[in-house]
C-alpha cells in the first residue's frame, strides 16, 4: 500500500500537486483578502496581485514548504504522538520563523520593494 495524499514517503520526490493546492491556496487567500476584508467588489479586484500570491505559492511556498516537511519525515521519522510533537517543536520554532522572514523578503520582493522598504517591512 503506497502514502496516502498527505504523506511522503523517503527517496520520493516534491508532488507536483503539493505546488498546484499552495499556488491554489494562496490565490484564494488572496481573493478572500480583497473581497471579504477589504470589502473590494468584483470590478475592484486587483487580479494581478492574486495572479502574484499564486506564483510566489506556486514558485516559493510548495517547493520550500513541502521539501521542509520531506526534510522533517527523514530527521524525525515515525508516527507516534512523540514523534508528532517534536516535529511541531522543530517546525515552529526553527523553520516556521526562518520560514516567514524568507517569506516576506519574496513577498515584499515582487512587490517592487527595495531593499531598505523591504528590511524595514521584515523588522516590523
Amino acid at each position: 500500500r503506497g502514502p496516502s495524499c498527505g504523506q511522503v514517503t523517503r527517496g520520493s520526490v516534491l508532488p507536483k500537486w503539493a505546488m498546484l493546492v499552495a499556488g491554489a491556496l494562496m490565490g484564494a487567500g488572496d481573493v478572500i483578502a480583497q473581497q471579504l476584508v477589504e470589502q473590494r467588489g468584483l470590478h475592484g479586484h486587483h487580479c494581478p496581485r492574486t495572479l502574484k500570491m499564486m506564483g510566489i505559492g506556486f514558485c516559493f511556498v510548495g517547493p520550500v514548504v513541502g521539501s521542509w516537511y520531506r526534510i522533517l519525515d527523514w530527521l524525525i521519522p515515525g508516527n507516534t504522538k512523540v514523534v508528532a510533537v517534536k516535529k511541531v517543536i522543530l517546525d515552529q520554532g526553527g523553520f516556521a520563523p526562518c520560514f516567514l522572514g524568507c517569506f516576506l523578503a519574496v513577498t515584499g520582493a515582487t512587490n517592487g520593494l527595495s531593499m531598505q522598504e523591504n528590511w524595514s517591512k521584515i523588522q516590523q
